[in-house]
């Protein structure tokens, strides 16, 4: 998108050096089977509200995330990873909204991990949240500033909610914003599309393909 009276653009590429990609909540909270999100719930209970949302995580939104961190890591694009988790074993740090809606992951709890299949490097930057936004709760400003990043890509759980708010809050920062819509998910596919649609001011959007291409692309150039 281009700014007709400055030039500007937020269609640029993710490029090393100044970039970083962002997964967010992709925890065994939420996106587990096992996640005590789904604590209680009966086999036809748990299928009605949260079957399409599973068969999409696992069927395109993982395996999705999978090539743009092998991608990302390759061409030495630093990987981030931000997750619901207190700071304190009760919860009493939370934000009053997740007081409020009863989200709670422990400091310390198994709930608080990023799940197995796209599990982080062993120097790579986990960041706890305690309220929607990355931004508003962590001093990942303050990281991604020191790690020279300019370009921020952002994926994860759930689109409409802290995805979106990641987005929207690194955009009003000052980074450029890559959205990677086919791996962010969320419980309902209307959900999913209206926020894919809501963002489209404040981000570039591509979908993954596109987006390991372009990284390989560097990559290629360097070895030339």
């Amino acid at each position: 998108m281009i700014d007709g009276q400055t030039g500007l653009t937020r269609d640029v590429p993710l490029e090393p050096g100044r970039a970083a990609l962002l997964i967010v909540d992709v925890q065994k909270y939420c996106c587990e089977r096992s996640g005590s999100a789904f604590d209680g719930m009966d086999e036809a209970d748990f299928e009605s509200k949260y079957g399409d949302y599973f068969r999409r995580l696992e069927g395109q939104t993982v395996p999705n995330l999978q090539a743009l961190i092998a991608a990302c890591r390759a061409a030495g694009v630093e990987v981030i990873y931000t997750v619901i988790e207190a700071l304190t074993r009760d919860g009493r740090d939370r934000g009053l909204d997740y007081k409020i809606t009863g989200f709670l992951v422990p400091r310390g709890s198994p709930d608080a991990r990023v799940i197995d299949a796209i599990a982080p490097g062993a120097d790579e930057i986990v960041l706890p949240k305690s309220a929607s936004s990355v931004f508003n709760s962590t001093n990942i400003e303050y990281v991604l500033r020191n790690l020279g990043v300019e370009r921020l890509a952002i994926c994860g759980v759930y689109t409409e909610q802290c995805v979106e708010s990641a987005v929207r809050d690194a955009c009003d920062r000052g980074f450029l914003v890559t959205l990677v819509s086919d791996a962010c998910t969320t419980l309902s596919q209307t959900a999913h599309d209206n926020s894919l649609n809501a963002t489209k001011g404040y981000c570039r959007a591509v979908d993954t393909a596109d987006l390991v291409e372009e990284l390989n692309s560097y990559r290629r150039r360097r070895a030339s």
